[in-house]
């Protein structure tokens, strides 16, 4: 009885994780070029105070920005509405190439 209870917990424990990862969402911004970090963590920054949309953490060695040419903010918990602000702020910068919006039911890996 006490090891179909265990499994029962470690089920319901997976499913709650698989639900939660589910949840995710995020934008993906990327650049032109020849992008400067500067100019990367600049509208990183700048753009990074809409509601439910945060940045998400830096590498280390930030040279691995320029390498993936992009910068990702997570949009879990974000309305339409700041999606919209997010497009709109981005699109003050000349150097963001475009923005891709993806959710953890996405395909394509």
């Amino acid at each position: 009885m006490a090891a179909a209870a265990l499994a029962a917990g470690l089920a319901l424990s997976g499913c709650s994780k698989f639900d939660a990862a589910l949840g995710q969402q995020w934008a993906t911004v990327s650049f032109k070029a020849n992008t400067s970090i500067p100019t990367m963590l600049a509208v990183r920054s700048d753009c990074n105070h809409i509601p439910n949309v945060r940045a998400e953490k830096l590498p280390k060695q930030h040279n691995q920005i320029t390498m993936n040419g992009a910068i990702t903010y997570r949009t879990d918990n974000a309305s339409t509405a700041n999606l919209a602000q997010l497009q709109q702020c981005l699109q003050r910068y000349p150097s963001v190439d475009g923005i891709d919006f993806e959710d953890s039911g996405d395909d394509g890996g």
